[in-house]
This record gives structure tokens, sequence and C-alpha cells, in this order.
């Protein structure tokens, strides 16, 4: 089986956000799966099996099974474009646990049409707000993530988080947000309760904060900057109940798996 290691949100190699890409020949067990995906030890490892016109993806990360995942999603939508599973006029659709998700090739972007995840205010967790040890502006919980803004772009660039009081805390992760000067807003996202400490670029969690920069800067269409050390460009576009994310990818390595 082929596997490959894809730079996401980015097209610089050794930037973005780290994906495994692995093309199934045949459907593997959940142990097999969780197996390899702790052997590449990323943030998240794609696994792909064609059934027809469309293909079964799922995620996961070193340690568990994750419901939907943005750079994935785009790092396999590149791989089947790039090494020819999948003709780059052809939109690559994708079967996974939330739904029907595509992806499409655009002027050298892959467009991921995503559902929107909306977030609504809430009271925070003594653990949060001690964790992040930064003051919240705002503070929102939609079914995956705690969403955090912040009053600066410098608060969300420089801020160190308490990663194990974060892990004690009943999401998936926390998204940390502020409006931006170069961008229109930028953002950080911890997830220990999957294995990520810091997440490089999280696509799914712009589910969230599309529509929740839209109501609040009054539009619909954004650039946004994920801070992390590696860093990465996303566009992000709301459309009803979709958001539409954009990014680039390129491919670092690329190997066979013995099974």
């Amino acid at each position: 089986m082929k596997i490959y290691q894809v730079d996401a949100f980015t097209e610089r190699p050794f930037t973005g956000n780290p994906a495994g890409v692995c093309i199934l020949e045949a459907q593997k067990d959940d142990e097999w799966l969780q197996n390899v995906a702790g052997e590449m030890n990323l943030s998240e490892t794609a696994f792909i099996f064609r059934r027809g016109e469309e293909f079964d993806l799922r995620w996961f990360t070193p340690t568990a099974e994750v419901d939907i995942c943005g750079h994935a999603t785009l790092a396999g939508a590149h791989i089947l474009w790039d090494k020819g599973y999948l003709q780059k006029d052809k939109t690559a659709k994708f079967s996974t646990k939330s739904g029907l998700l595509t992806a499409e090739y655009k002027d050298g972007w892959i467009q991921l049409n995503f559902p929107a995840i909306p977030e609504s205010k809430t009271e925070p967790p003594d653990e949060l707000v001690s964790a992040l040890g930064v003051k919240p502006v705002y503070v929102g919980k939609n079914i995956f993530d705690f969403l955090v803004e912040v009053e600066s772009e410098e608060i969300v660039r420089s801020m160190n988080t308490n990663l194990i009081m974060i892990s004690k805390i009943p999401a998936r992760g926390v998204i940390v947000t502020a409006k931006s000067r170069e961008y229109d807003f930028v953002s950080r996202f911890f997830a220990p309760n999957v294995g990520i400490s810091e997440d490089p670029v999280t696509g799914s969690a712009h589910c969230c904060l599309g529509p929740y920069w839209m109501e609040r800067l009054g539009k619909s269409t954004f650039t946004a900057y994920q801070a992390s050390k590696r860093g990465g460009i996303l566009k992000v576009e709301v459309v009803n109940d979709r958001v539409l994310i954009s990014g680039k990818a390129v491919t670092v390595i690329e190997g066979d798996l013995f099974d």
C-alpha cells in the first residue's frame, strides 16, 4: 500500500500541518488503522478506500479516531489528484463520519466543502480560563470544541497554555482566536484529549471560526492564519450552512507500507 506525508495549508515543505495519507487496497480493521496512525505519529492520518465514484475516508490521531478533520482531508485530496488516482477536473467525494464531504481543485487551491459547526455562548469552566492564562473576551462551545476570543492577535501568538489542565476539559479541543491586522483573524488550537498538544493548522476549527467571525465582521469571506510554530494560511467562505475552506498542500514523503 502507498503511504504519504503531506504538509497541508501551505506550499512550502516543513510548514503547515503534516498529515499521513494511506491509500488502502482493501478495508482494514480499526486496530490496524490505529496502529498505523500511531506509527506515523502525526496529528492525523487519513485512510482512503475507493468505493465506485466515491472514497471512504477515516481519520485517526495517534491515539483515537476523530469525526472530522480538515487538513488530512485536504492532504488526501491532494494525493488523489497529484498521484493520478483522480483527475483534477473531477470532484473528490468522501464518505465520512460527518457525512459526504467534497473537495475541488480551483486555481491551484484545494477547496473543501464542510458543514458549518457554529458555537453558542457558554460559561467557561474554571479550568479553561486557568489553563489558557488569558482573559477571554467571549467563550462559546459547539459539539466539539470551546471557542475563546481574546483581546488581541499578540495574545494569541504569545500565550502559553497548561495542556494538562486543558486535557481535563470535556471537549475535543480549545480554539483561541482574535482579529488580525494582516489577516481577518488568527487562531490557535489545542487538543490534548485526542493526542494533539497544539495542532499546527486545523481545518475543522474553521467550521466554527467562519460563522463566528461572519457575525462579528459582517462579511462571509476571510483570509485566516493559524499562528502555530509551523503556521498556515486558509481561505474561508461561509455559504448558508456550509463552510468552504481552501488551502494548498505539498508532498514531503512517499513510501510503501508493508502489512
